[in-house]
Order: C-alpha cells, then sequence, then structure tokens
C-alpha cells in the first residue's frame, strides 16, 4: 500500500517514507500531510504490516516494497526517510539498488545490531509473542494518546500494529547491520535521531564516520518516535536535507 502526494516545487526530489516497528503508513501521516505540498512523496508499508499484514516479513521483499514505491513515484532516485526497522530496511535497500537513491535519512537506526548490542532487540523479539495482541495494542494506544496530541498519533492507532511481524523482522535484522553498511550507500546521508533515544544514537558517531556525505542532526528533546514527539521538527529537518541534496546530471 502508498498514500502519498504531488510534487510541486521544480527538480526536487521524491520522497518515500519507511515505518518502524509494528507500525504501518499511518505513522507519517504528520509528515505526509506537510512534505506533500512540496513534493511527490509517498509512505510505504512493509510485508508484514499494514495493508500487507498477510505477507510473510523478508528484507528481500521490503527492499522490493521501497524499490516499486520509488518506481512508483516516475521521478528518479528518490530520498528514502527509514525508521528504525524502516531505517534497516532502507540500508538494506541503498546497498541493492543505489542508482534508486538520492538521499538517505536514517531516524532512530543508528545503532549496531551486532553483538552486545544486539541484547535489547532480542529480548523485546522473544517478549513479544508470549503477549496477547490485543493486550499490546491497548498498551500502545494508552501510550501514544498519554504521550501525543490525537491528530499526529490517531491515524496509526486506527491502522492497528504488527505485533505478529516483530520476531521475524528482528531475527533477521540482529547481527545484519553496524556502521560499515553505511560504505554501501551511494548517496548523502542524514542521520535524523531523537535526542533522548540513547539506545539508537549509540552508534550515530560510527555511522557517521563512515560514510564521506553523512551527517548528524538531533531533534530537541524527543525520544525514539521522534516524528511524533517533535513532527514539526523532524519534517523540517527532512525538508531541508531533501533541498540540499545535489541535482541530479542533465539529460542530453
Amino acid at each position: 500500500m502508498l498514500i502519498g502526494g504531488i510534487m510541486t516545487a521544480s527538480g526536487a526530489p521524491p520522497i518515500v517514507l519507511v515505518h518502524g516497528t509494528r507500525f504501518s503508513a499511518a505513522q507519517w501521516s504528520p509528515q505526509l500531510a506537510a512534505l506533500q505540498e512540496d513534493f511527490r512523496v509517498a509512505a510505504v508499508e512493509l510485508p508484514g504490516h499494514g495493508a500487507r499484514s498477510a505477507q510473510p516479513w523478508s528484507l528481500d521483499a521490503a527492499t522490493e516494497v521501497i524499490a516499486s514505491a520509488v518506481d512508483s513515484l516516475g521521478s528518479g532516485p528518490a530520498l528514502v526517510v527509514g525508521h528504525s526497522l524502516g531505517g534497516y530496511a532502507s540500508l538494506e535497500f541503498a546497498r541493492r539498488h543505489p542508482a534508486r537513491l538520492r538521499g538517505l535519512v536514517l531516524a532512530g537506526a543508528s545503532a549496531s545490531t551486532r553483538g552486545r548490542w544486539a541484547t535489547p532487540y532480542r529480548w523485546v523479539a522473544g517478549l513479544v509473542p508470549r503477549i496477547p495482541a490485543d493486550k499490546l495494542a491497548r498498551w500502545n494506544d494508552r501510550l501514544l494518546r498519554r504521550l501525543h496530541p490525537p491528530e499526529v498519533v490517531e491515524a496509526t492507532i486506527l491502522a492497528g500494529y504488527a505485533f505478529h511481524t516483530l520476531p521475524a523482522a528482528w531475527d533477521e535484522v540482529l547481527g545484519r547491520f553496524d556502521a560499515s553498511a553505511m560504505r554501501h550507500v551511494a548517496a548523502p546521508v542524514l542521520i535524523l535521531n531523537g535526542e533522548k533515544d540513547t539506545v539508537f544514537r549509540s552508534g550515530e558517531a560510527d555511522f557517521a564516520r563512515a560514510h564521506p556525505q553523512a551527517r548528524i542532526e538531533l531533534i530537541p528533546r524527543a525520544g525514539h518516535l521522534a516524528n511524533f514527539d517533535a513532527p514539526d521538527a523532524f519534517t523540517d529537518a527532512v525538508r531541508r536535507f531533501a533541498r540540499e541534496l545535489p541535482a541530479l546530471p542533465a539529460r542530453d
């Protein structure tokens, strides 16, 4: 499933938004509403999530979903914005489809998933199947509503969650990504993290050093869900980065 809008700014890159663990394209509702005024933009749903809930998760399938979204926008290589699980899927997309990438925003996805850093992921992935999905959904609903305004999170709550996919998704991501993955990204990179997201910021300096065109930007007072915590600041950071990307070479 794609949710998107039409680009109005001449020469602006198309933007593909890739959601995080358990969410769907609805995670990006605040950003879609703002970015589609100036960009051709689409939010994807990864395998096992949202409208693709019945599809089995795999990184292979996830990268092809992203590639199809880039192609559907019909404006050449895209700026891909990936959050958490979507950030790691976007790193894999960058490795497999370098010609389709104009820029990459990694949001809450600059921690190594190898070695000791994998322990928190393994703990969560092992715990989730033991808790009934309806109970997890109620907990998530209450948490999102307590922390964020309804206009920011209500679309995500209504879309539901993909807890059933979490173990398989993180099982494949664990052991696979660290800063060395940045060497396969043939485009500028913005590492965009919430200031308070200590876990997923743990490798940001290493990730930035591993790429000659990477920089770090922090969203003040925001946590892991920075696009919910500070939607305007998150959107502004993506918009500025999109406008800074080098122009495409002129075609003959």
